[in-house]
């Protein structure tokens, strides 16, 4: 491959949406509250006026948190893995490339939180959204359906989510969530573009792999799977992650806290299952 086309493709990842963010997932495992809604509020003291300043100083910054939609659904997770190993008995050197097991998610926004106190007003930012999310929703359930594989300039390889009447919702609360983190002061999805997916590997985590010829995800170790339908997940949660902090026992995320989304269709569906036991 000439640096030529190295380069161009390296700059085509520049448009993706967070693709040349490295979102750990090989750090040490440990235990972590998974769930924190009671953090104090006393965030607001900081200086928006300072966050601002430092934005405007800080012109290339590195993400360090971000907001995430966890994958629980097993048949999708299941199928990943089927996929992973797939690709992984074409060439077991990108073991280390994928993502690992409990870590599955879709990334609604990176951000960069300097210290504890920018992290307790990033929670504060958190809980805000959640009635601007649920006004979206109007109550309604949000399916995300994942059908088939593709790449971010052969990368970043992800199970792409499917066309249809989910994509406008899922849009307006990701610019939510960027309105409410900016209004906060905070470098949040800069110049990124949201295009949602969901990873399962990514070169960049193996760069000494380049030296030994690896240079792209091939086409052909997932043509098996460009219409592969994984599976549906509903959102019922958002969590706001660290990239760099000690994951938990399961293989997920350091969360600092998490908003879960109030679901009147499910109310409804399970009021009236009870009643019809009854």
């Amino acid at each position: 491959m000439s640096e030529e086309f190295e380069a161009d493709a390296m700059d085509s990842l520049k448009d993706m949406p967070f693709a040349t963010i490295d979102i750990k997932d090989d750090c040490e495992i440990t235990d972590a509250p998974h769930i924190n809604l009671e953090r104090s509020k006393e965030n607001e003291r900081i200086s928006k006026d300072q966050i601002k300043k430092r934005k405007k100083k800080q012109k290339g910054y590195q993400p360090n948190y971000f907001l995430s939609i966890p994958i629980t659904n097993k048949e999708i997770t299941r199928g990943i893995k089927i996929l992973q190993n797939a690709i992984l008995q074409q060439d077991e050197r990108l073991a280390k490339a994928m993502t690992s097991d409990g870590s599955f998610h879709i990334t609604l926004l990176v951000m960069q939180l300097l210290n504890e106190d920018e992290v307790n007003l990033g929670i504060g930012a958190l809980l805000e959204l959640k009635p601007f999310v649920e006004e979206i929703l109007q109550g309604k359930e949000l399916i995300l359906p994942f059908q088939g594989v593709d790449t971010f300039g052969n990368q970043v390889g992800f199970v792409k989510l499917a066309e249809g009447h989910h994509i406008n919702p899922l849009l307006e609360i990701a610019e939510a969530a960027k309105r409410t983190f900016q209004e906060k002061g905070f470098m949040a999805g800069e110049n990124r573009s949201f295009k949602p997916h969901l990873t399962f590997m990514k070169l960049s985590r193996t760069p000494w792999l380049r030296r030994k010829g690896v240079k792209k995800i091939d086409p052909k170790f997932y043509e098996k799977f460009i219409s592969h339908t994984f599976g549906e997940e509903m959102v019922h949660r958002i969590d706001l992650c660290s990239m760099l902090k000690k994951k938990q026992s399961n293989g997920y995320y350091h969360c600092e806290s998490s908003i879960v989304i109030a679901l009147l269709d499910s109310i409804y569906k399970w009021h009236h299952t009870v009643l019809v036991f009854l």
